[in-house]
């Protein structure tokens, strides 16, 4: 797959099915809409294309409002990969973008740049200048400039429609469970292994600390998790955290201990999905109280695994 920073390349393969948007987190309602440009590209023989945006426009238009991103961009563009995507297109959304209308942004981005011949669009995305761009206009549009445009049917669990701010809440009450349903995957999270204090060495429970990429954490706690280390995904624990124990951070640091895992890994880029939220973070009275909780979470996370097909079919990781 490849990515074209502005629309001016040579290289972009037209004509295109394409959509648009941000498409933080990639999560089912996503995902829906992917899958239906890769499949109309291929019976129209176009090329799928995604036109997403950079900054996210929030931050410009209302930047108190804007929320932080469940993944970083070259998790994003992973994940369209894998889901079939063969171009991306990142347009800078600055003053000058922002003020195009919806029907200049058609026709110069759409059909001069990429020769759209399908446009699809997630239910009630808006674009364009004062969001006047939505399924309506575009369908308009589309009868009289000769393209189709339609809208992708919403994708729901447990009666809500999926969105990744709801994926944001889920993460922030610590529900990793059912943020995975949505997402159609465990979260995950990535990040450089740096030097700690040695204090899980000392409790003979070596950690990987993390220097985090990801904005968006899930509440303070300790989970089951997956690592991927050198291409292999190990079981693992990780806690999420401000060490209260040893006089407390002030922000919440990741610390994941690899079950039956001990080499150096200091300036690997680790992977880390959470599965399983095992209890909250809580403050201990001493070191034994804190090496026993820490010997009875990791019994629970190895019974996790034993038990729990997710944790053994990482085929959609």
């Amino acid at each position: 797959m490849k990515v074209f920073h502005g629309i001016d390349h040579a290289d972009i393969q037209r004509p295109v099915v394409a959509t648009l948007g941000v498409f933080d987190g990639l999560h089912l309602g996503h995902q829906a809409i992917v899958r239906t440009v890769v499949e109309r590209a291929l019976l129209t023989g176009a090329t799928p294309t995604l036109i997403t945006f950079d900054p996210h426009p929030r931050q410009l238009l209302k930047p108190e409002t804007a929320p932080p991103l469940l993944q970083t961009f070259n998790q994003k563009v992973e994940g369209l990969r894998l889901l079939g995507m063969q171009q991306v297109v990142v347009l800078n959304f600055d003053a000058e973008l922002a003020a195009l209308s919806a029907e200049d942004f058609v026709q110069r981005y759409l059909l001069d740049a990429l020769q759209a011949r399908e446009v699809y669009l997630g239910k009630g995305f808006a674009f364009g200048h004062a969001r006047r761009g939505n399924i309506e206009l575009l369908q308009t549009l589309s009868q009289e400039l000769g393209f189709h445009a339609a809208e992708v049917p919403e994708v729901q669990l447990r009666g809500h429609r999926i969105s990744s701010t709801l994926v944001r809440r889920l993460l922030k009450a610590g529900r990793v469970n059912l943020a995975r349903r949505m997402l159609g995957r465990p979260y995950g999270i990535e990040g450089v292994v740096t030097r700690g204090h040695g204090i899980g060495r000392q409790l003979l429970y070596p950690t990987a600390n993390l220097d985090l990429q990801n904005r968006v954490l899930p509440l303070d706690g300790v989970y089951v998790t997956l690592a991927m280390v050198d291409g292999v995904w190990r079981r693992s624990v990780t806690n999420i955290g401000k060490r209260p124990t040893f006089g407390g951070e002030p922000e919440s640091k990741v610390e994941a201990h690899l079950i039956d895992f001990d080499q150096d890994l200091y300036d690997q880029t680790i992977r880390v999905r959470l599965l399983h939220r095992l209890r909250g973070e809580k403050k201990f009275s001493g070191i034994d109280e804190l090496k026993a909780q820490i010997a009875r979470d990791k019994e629970r996370a190895i019974r996790y695994f034993a038990s729990h097909a997710v944790a053994r079919n990482l085929s959609f990781l």
